[in-house]
C-alpha cells in the first residue's frame, strides 16, 4: 500500500519551481489571506499548500499564467486528489481554497470570469466531537494540581514548575474554552485577576474576553508567581506561558502536555463509576475516591488533545444552563450555526445516560 507521501507525491508530482506568472500569484495571494482577510497562521499555511498543489498541477497541463485557469482544471485538480485517497474533509478544504483563489483572481482582473462558484466539492459529514465527562476531567486537574503541589514540596524548582505550568495551561483552557494557539499567544497580564477574565486575539484577529473560573486564576497567579521565574530567560520575553529552555509555549508543545496529563491521569474503577454517577464532583470528592478505591485496577482518562478540551467545556457550559448565544460567545464563533454541534452533543450524551440508567430504556 503507498504511503501518504506517496500518494501526495502522485497528486501533486514533483515539488518543481512554478513559472513566474503563477508563483506571484500564489504569492499575492497569500499576502491577501494575511492581510486582508486576516486569516489564522494555520489556515494561510492550508490554504497556501492547497493552491500551491493546484498550480503546479494546472503547470504540468501547460497553464504559466493564472487567467488560463477554468472549472475543468479546477475538477481535473480535485479529481486527482481524490485517487490519491484525500479524505472527503480535506477535499473540501482543497475546494474552498480552490474558490478562494479564484474569487481573487477575478477580482484581481487575471481571470475574465470565476470558475469557482461551478466547482462542487464533496458535502462533509458532520462527526461528533469527543466529550470528557466531567469526573474525567475533574480528575485531570486534581492529578495536575497534586502533581504541582508534590513536586514543589520537593523541592525540585525545574520539575515543580513544569507541573505548575501544565496545570495552568489545562485548568485555563478548561475554564475558558480557548484555542491551543491563542492560549499560547497569551502574554503576562492577559489574564485579569481582578475581573477573573482573558483577554485572547481570535480567528480573523478579532479580540474578545473570556470568563475564568476561579481554580484557573488561581492555577496561572501561582506559575506566574513560582513557576514562570525559575524558566523565564532571554527568550521569555512578555510571554505568559514557556516551554522548558524558556522561550514562547508553542501550540505543538501545547498539545503534548495535554495528552501527557490525560494519558497519566487514572483512577480506580470503582470511584470512577462511583464519580460518574455525581455529575460535577470535585476535585477533591475525587481524589478521595480514588483512594477509597482499594485495590481496582486503574481506570485511565480517555487521551485526548486541547480541542477536545474545549469541546468539553462548550458541552459542560450547555449541560449546566447556558445559552447557545453565549456560548457562542465564548467561544468566539462568528456564526451561532458552528456552536449548533454542541447541542448534538449534549443530547446524545442525555440520551446516553436515559438508555444506560432508564430500566425499559
Amino acid at each position: 500500500m503507498a504511503t501518504p507521501q506517496a500518494r501526495a507525491a502522485g497528486a501533486d508530482g514533483p515539488r518543481q519551481t512554478l513559472p513566474t506568472g503563477l508563483s506571484v500569484a500564489l504569492a499575492e495571494f497569500s499576502e491577501h489571506l494575511d492581510a486582508e482577510r486576516a486569516l489564522s497562521r494555520h489556515t494561510i499555511r492550508a490554504y497556501h499548500g492547497d493552491i500551491a498543489s493546484l498550480l503546479r498541477y494546472a503547470w504540468r497541463s501547460g497553464v504559466s499564467e493564472p487567467g488560463s485557469l477554468d472549472v475543468t482544471m479546477l475538477r481535473g485538480w480535485l479529481a486527482c486528489q481524490h485517487q490519491a485517497g484525500a479524505a472527503r474533509a480535506t477535499l473540501a478544504r482543497r475546494g474552498a481554497a480552490a474558490r478562494a483563489f479564484t474569487s481573487f483572481a477575478h477580482r484581481q482582473g487575471w481571470l475574465a470570469a470565476d470558475p469557482g462558484p461551478q466547482l462542487g466539492t464533496p458535502k462533509v459529514r458532520r462527526v461528533l466531537p469527543q466529550v470528557l465527562r466531567r469526573d474525567e476531567i475533574n480528575r485531570v486537574l486534581a492529578d495536575c494540581e497534586d502533581r504541582a503541589l508534590r513536586d514543589f514540596a520537593s523541592g525540585q524548582r525545574a520539575t515543580a514548575a513544569l507541573a505548575m505550568r501544565d496545570a495552568a495551561v489545562l485548568e485555563l483552557l478548561y475554564a475558558s474554552a480557548i484555542r491551543v494557539s491563542e492560549l499560547c499567544e497569551l502574554d503576562v497580564g492577559g489574564l485579569d485577576q481582578e475581573r477573573r477574565t482573558v483577554r485572547v486575539l481570535g480567528k480573523g484577529r478579532k479580540e474578545r474576553v473570556v470568563p475564568v473560573g476561579v481554580p484557573a486564576a488561581r492555577a496561572v497567579a501561582r506559575w506566574q508567581e513560582l513557576g514562570r521565574p525559575v524558566l523565564a530567560g532571554q527568550r521569555s520575553g512578555t510571554a505568559l506561558f514557556l516551554g522548558a529552555r524558556g522561550g514562547r509555549l508553542d501550540p505543538r508543545s501545547a498539545r503534548r502536555i495535554v495528552h501527557a496529563r490525560l494519558r497519566g491521569a487514572a483512577f480506580p474503577a470503582a470511584a470512577a463509576a462511583a464519580a460518574a454517577a455525581r455529575p460535577g464532583t470535585a476535585p477533591a470528592a475525587l481524589a478521595a475516591a480514588a483512594r477509597e478505591g482499594g485495590h481496582d485496577a486503574p481506570q485511565a482518562v480517555r487521551d485526548a488533545g486541547p480541542h477536545a478540551i474545549r469541546h468539553t467545556a462548550a458541552t459542560h457550559l450547555l449541560e449546566g444552563g447556558a445559552d447557545l448565544r453565549s456560548v457562542q460567545e465564548i467561544l468566539g464563533h462568528s456564526s451561532p450555526a458552528t456552536t449548533q454541534i454542541y447541542t448534538h452533543v449534549s443530547a446524545e450524551r442525555l440520551k446516553a445516560s436515559y438508555r444506560q440508567a432508564h430500566p425499559r430504556a
